[in-house]
């Protein structure tokens, strides 16, 4: 059924969307990446079953790409996990259908760019003000990100910090787990990287860096591309609506 209609009828939905969500300059924005819990509600309200799904499991980049058996938006990492974490091994086009299932959008990448780094809450909390755009989604410094090495010290599932899972990082943090940042939304930086609509087929945005990458790759003058049928377990998205 429509996330909208949904809205529309049942008391409080409405509210709890928007509650989700975070104003900026004629959009909103999800506060957290798209969750493994949240996709499932979409999974099994429409019976969708996503590409590494049905290949089998998505993959890593270990010295060239690597299929790991298994491992889908439910497990990210084959194991089983909690469904707090980002929903993973997702394409540039499943992403678009989950959004538009939950009656959003994808975030455009200038859109993407703008509440990551540009504060526009009228009264931000110290550390941020109202205009001032920053390097990192998480401010003047990178602290706080889920990244390798220069983001400080964050909590990851203790699984996933075995070096056998993958040759780099620590695995994910849970959605929402991590300081808030630029307009208050978290893991902009770090985490997963996130689709952006823009680009073409060959080459779409992945913004904010992922835990497999220090902090350089989530400044803001850094962009990345993968082609749109990627399904690895690094990528993520959020959703966006406009006002």
């Amino acid at each position: 059924m429509n996330r909208i209609f949904l809205a529309l009828c049942i008391p409080g939905l409405a509210l709890a969307q928007a509650e989700d969500m975070q104003p900026i300059r004629g959009f909103a924005i999800d506060k957290t990446e798209v969750s493994i819990e949240q996709f499932a509600r979409y999974s099994q309200a429409t019976g969708f079953v996503t590409a590494a799904e049905k290949a089998g499991g998505g993959s890593t980049y270990e010295g060239g790409w690597v299929q790991r058996k298994g491992w889908t938006w439910r497990m990210p990492f084959g194991l089983p996990t909690s469904s707090k974490e980002p929903a993973v091994h997702i394409t540039f086009s499943e992403a678009k259908a989950y959004c538009q299932w939950a009656g959003k959008r994808l975030p455009t990448d200038a859109e993407w760019m703008e509440a990551a780094y540009t504060e526009r809450r009228a009264s931000p909390p110290a550390g941020f003000a109202t205009g001032q755009t920053y390097p990192y989604p998480t401010g003047s410094s990178p602290q706080g990100a889920n990244c390798i090495g220069d983001c400080g010290s964050v909590q990851t599932p203790a699984a996933y910090a075995n070096p056998a899972m993958t040759s780099r990082g620590r695995g994910h943090a849970l959605t929402g787990s991590t300081r808030a940042g630029v307009n208050g939304l978290h893991e902009m930086g770090g985490n997963a990287w996130e689709w952006t609509e823009g680009g073409s087929e060959s080459a779409r945005p992945t913004r904010g860096g992922s835990w497999w990458y220090g902090a350089s790759q989530m400044h803001r003058d850094h962009l990345q591309t993968k082609p749109s049928d990627t399904a690895v377990v690094y990528i993520g998205f959020r959703c966006a609506r406009s006002l």
